[in-house]
């Protein structure tokens, strides 16, 4: 898998998801902040956009933030975030590996198409469990915190519940089908760029296995994978955050979109979605290593002899 020499002996399940679910964490609490700036990018230029307030660039919209809401707002939704990391990132980034050899029968350097099947898997898989942290997370991170504005939710626990009791189950699992298709495409992305561009790298002598070459192959990871999903995910994060009725399908939802703001829509949001993607994937990557060698460590001193 990603960043594991061929010399490494592979770490148990049971530790890669682990090491996946706590390194998503680490990751989410340093780039929150971009996160919730790409969602109010994204939500911007619907019709129940607060007058008045209008969001220009990433630290544009993060500076309107805390002039208006305050700095705890770049935070909102990170309870529910971090609930979506350690059931999401466990499945997508831990199962990555397995999954892998399962459709290559346990066969070593498995071809790009493996791969990319691979990635897509585990991606739909994660969001099948996570998909109610997803939702809850949205529209935290849409939700204004000023004085005269209703806000919506005011607690996670309360959000998980207001939701099902108003919308259901259907409410809870809402945009299902564009965050299976935007994280499939993110994970097939994310995990197979790093590994083709982490392969090349090593294969050129341009940079030894440590951390210079993570950060390059995590970062140019990141890139792709926000040019190939932005589309996708500015739909997604539209649609669950909707009120009831708002759009009949996520396809209506995109269709709106292209009707009412023109191709660009679909866009809105891109250099957060870059900025957070980069970051992210180096911080998580740098961390999901280190923190499944301390795992392996402490587990064979737990298992050797007195």
């Amino acid at each position: 898998m990603v960043g594991l020499k061929p010399s490494d002996v592979p770490p148990p399940l049971g530790v890669k998801m682990a090491s996946a679910g706590a390194a998503a964490c680490i990751a989410d609490i340093v780039t929150f902040p971009l996160d919730t700036a790409k969602v109010r990018l994204q939500i911007q230029g619907e019709q129940k956009a607060v007058e008045g307030i209008r969001y220009r660039g990433v630290f544009g919209t993060i500076s309107t933030m805390i002039r208006t809401e305050g700095p705890k707002s770049l935070y909102n939704g990170l309870v529910a975030g971090l609930q979506r990391q350690l059931c999401f990132a466990s499945i997508r980034i831990g199962l990555y590996d397995n999954v892998k050899n399962f459709y290559t029968g346990g066969k070593d350097n498995p071809g790009v198409l493996v791969r990319i099947l691979a990635g897509c898997t585990t991606g739909a898989m994660a969001v099948s469990f996570a998909q109610p942290t997803d939702v809850v997370k949205v529209r935290f991170q849409a939700q204004m915190n000023l004085n005269g504005v209703a806000r919506r939710y005011s607690g996670t626990m309360q959000a998980y519940k207001q939701i099902f009791q108003n919308e259901g189950l259907r409410g809870l699992w809402k945009g299902t089908l564009p965050n299976i298709t935007r994280n499939a495409l993110v994970n097939c992305t994310e995990l197979v760029t790093y590994d083709l561009i982490k392969e090349a790298i090593l294969k050129h002598n341009l940079l030894s296995d440590n951390l210079p070459c993570h950060f390059v192959s995590a970062f140019g990871a990141g890139f792709v994978t926000t040019v190939i999903a932005s589309p996708v995910d500015v739909v997604k994060t539209r649609y669950m955050n909707s009120p009831p009725g708002q759009y009949k399908s996520a396809m209506n939802c995109a269709w709106t979109m292209l009707t009412k703001e023109g191709p660009t829509a679909f866009y809105k949001g891109f250099v957060p979605s870059f900025l957070r993607l980069g970051s992210w994937n180096v911080v998580m990557f740098v961390s999901f290593e280190q923190i499944k060698r301390a795992m392996m460590v402490t587990k064979k001193r737990i298992e050797a002899p007195n």
